[in-house]
C-alpha cells in the first residue's frame, strides 16, 4: 500500500532546488533565502504566556476543541470577516492547515473515479491531497466549467499561493453558486486573508458571497502567517455545520487533535488584532523595499495583490530564473512547483528579516 501511494506521488519539489541553495549560500554576503514562506518573526509574547500556562495537560485533548476555543474562532469571524449565522457546530480546529488540505478528499469521500477542482497555478498540496484520496486533480480558474467536469469537492484559493491574486466578491460568488449546481463541497484556503495589499479580500463565509447561507462551503484559515505561529500547527476551518460534523467524527476516529497547550494559545493570539496589524506593517515595509529592486533587475511583477510572495518573470524559463538569482545569492522557488503553467515566473517569499531583505534588494540594484 505504501509503495502504490508513492508511485502515485510526485517528487518533494524541494529537493529540485539544491543545487541553486548551494550556489547562493556561497554568496560571500550569505544567502538570502526567500524561497519559502516560513515564519522569521518572534512568536507573540501573549502565545507564548498562554502555551506555558496550560502547559500542565495530562489529558487528552478534544478534537473539537475546548469551548473557550470555539468561541475564540467564532468571534474572530464575526469581527474580521463579517461571518454570520456560525456556531460551534461548525467549526472544527485543525494540526496546521497543511495537514487537512492533504487529507480532506480522502475525509470527504471523494475517490477513485471523481476529481477535485484545483486552481490552476497553485499550492502542490490541493494536487497531492486529491492524489492520496486516488481522485483526478483537474486545474481550473473558471467555475463555468464545473457542469463539465462535475467534481466532487471544489478549492478556491484567495489570496492566493503562489501568485497574491485575490478573487472579489462577485467572483466567489460565481464559485458558491456553480459549487452548489454541481453538488460540490467548495473549499476556500484562506491562509493569507489578513495580506492584501492592492485589494481587500473576502471570505466566502461572508453574506454578501453565500447569500447567508453556509450550505456545501468551508472556509480554511490559519496562525501560522497571521501570528508567526507555523511552529504551533495551529488552524482551523469553520462552514456548513453538516459537513463539519462528519469531518469531525472522522478526525475523532483518527486522532487528529490539537494539543491543549496550543488550543490556549490559539484562544489568546485569535482574541488579539494588534500584534497582526504589527506583522502587517513589517510585511508591508519588506514588500515595498523589495518590488522595486525586483523590477529594476529586469522582473516584471504580475499578481501579488496579497499574500506574503511577489510573482515575478523575467520572460524566461523560471529555472533560468533562479540560477539567476541564486547568483546573487538569493534563493527564490521555480514557478513550476505550481504547475505547468507558471513555467516563466518565480515566487519570491517577503519572509525574511528586514537585514536580509535589504540585502537582497541591494544586491538586486547593483546587478541591473
Amino acid at each position: 500500500m505504501t509503495r502504490r501511494l508513492a508511485g502515485r506521488l510526485p517528487d518533494f519539489p524541494w529537493d529540485t532546488i539544491a543545487d541553486a541553495r548551494a550556489v547562493a549560500s556561497a554568496h560571500p554576503d550569505g544567502i538570502v533565502d526567500l524561497s519559502v514562506g516560513t515564519p522569521v518573526d518572534p512568536t507573540p509574547d501573549l502565545a507564548r504566556r498562554a502555551l506555558a500556562d496550560a502547559s500542565d495537560a495530562p489529558g487528552y485533548p478534544t478534537t473539537w476543541g475546548t469551548p473557550e476555543l470555539r468561541a475564540a474562532i467564532l468571534g474572530y469571524l464575526r469581527r474580521r470577516w463579517g461571518v454570520s449565522g456560525l456556531s460551534d457546530e461548525g467549526v472544527l480546529p485543525l494540526v496546521g492547515t497543511k495537514e487537512f488540505v492533504a487529507l480532506l478528499p480522502t475525509l470527504l469521500g471523494v475517490g477513485p473515479g471523481q476529481g477535485v477542482v484545483i486552481p490552476e497555478t497553485a499550492y502542490p498540496t490541493y494536487a497531492v491531497g486529491s492524489l492520496i484520496a486516488g481522485a483526478a486533480a483537474l486545474p481550473c480558474d473558471d467555475p463555468s466549467w464545473l457542469f463539465n467536469l462535475r467534481p466532487g469537492l471544489v478549492w478556491i484559493n484567495s489570496p492566493a499561493n503562489p501568485h497574491g491574486a485575490i478573487l472579489g466578491a462577485a467572483e466567489l460568488r460565481e464559485w458558491v453558486e456553480a459549487s452548489r449546481e454541481v453538488g460540490a463541497v467548495l473549499a476556500s484556503d484562506e491562509c493569507y486573508g489578513e495580506f492584501g495589499w492592492d485589494a481587500e479580500p473576502v471570505s466566502v463565509l461572508d453574506p454578501v458571497v453565500n447569500g447567508g447561507s453556509l450550505e456545501g462551503l468551508l472556509a480554511v484559515h490559519s496562525l501560522s502567517k497571521r501570528s508567526n505561529a507555523a511552529g504551533y500547527r495551529a488552524g482551523f476551518v469553520a462552514g456548513d455545520p453538516a459537513i463539519v460534523s462528519s469531518l469531525l467524527e472522522a478526525r475523532k476516529h483518527a486522532g487528529l487533535m490539537l494539543p491543549t497547550p496550543v488550543q490556549a494559545a490559539m484562544v489568546a493570539l485569535l482574541n488579539d488584532q494588534t500584534h497582526v496589524e504589527e506583522q502587517r506593517a513589517r510585511y508591508l515595509r519588506r514588500r515595498e523595499l523589495l518590488r522595486p529592486a525586483l523590477v529594476a533587475a529586469g522582473y516584471r511583477i504580475e499578481h501579488s495583490e496579497g499574500s506574503l510572495y511577489l510573482w515575478c518573470t523575467r520572460e524566461e524559463d523560471c529555472r533560468d530564473s533562479v540560477d539567476h538569482l541564486a547568483g546573487l545569492g538569493i534563493l527564490v522557488a521555480p514557478g513550476d512547483f505550481y504547475g505547468p503553467e507558471a513555467r516563466r515566473f518565480v515566487r519570491v517569499a517577503l519572509t525574511a528579516t528586514d537585514e536580509r531583505i535589504a540585502a537582497a534588494a541591494a544586491r538586486l540594484y547593483a546587478s541591473a
